[in-house]
Formats: structure tokens, sequence, C-alpha cells
């Protein structure tokens, strides 16, 4: 039993550390995934009002 422990106390840092890098990486991955989403909204929104407008404009004309 005390080997196992020599080997937890020799892994847990490493272990530890690469959970936290992995955390903090899927954390920006999710964020980066969720901005472009909600930029490729607005763009649609803007596109969609833009191509509305032109058509009511001409429309008017």
């Amino acid at each position: 039993m005390d080997e196992f422990w020599t080997y937890f106390e020799v892994l847990a840092p490493s272990v530890g550390v690469g959970l936290v890098f992995w955390l903090a990486i899927r954390a920006i991955f999710r964020a980066d995934r969720q901005e472009r989403a909600s930029e490729a909204q607005l763009r649609e929104e803007f596109h969609a009002k833009d191509a509305d407008d032109s058509a009511s404009s001409s429309a008017d004309k």
C-alpha cells in the first residue's frame, strides 16, 4: 500500500495540472463556439433587415 501512495504523490500534481489545462481549453473553445454562433445570428438578422429595407425602398419608388 505504501507504493500506491508513493506513486499517487508523484502523479497527482501532473494529473491535476493536466485536468486544469483541459478544463481551461474546453472553456475557451466553448466560449469561442458560442461567440461565433451569436455573431452568425446577428449577421443573419442584419442581412435579413437589410434585404427587407432594400425591398421596401424599391417598392416605394
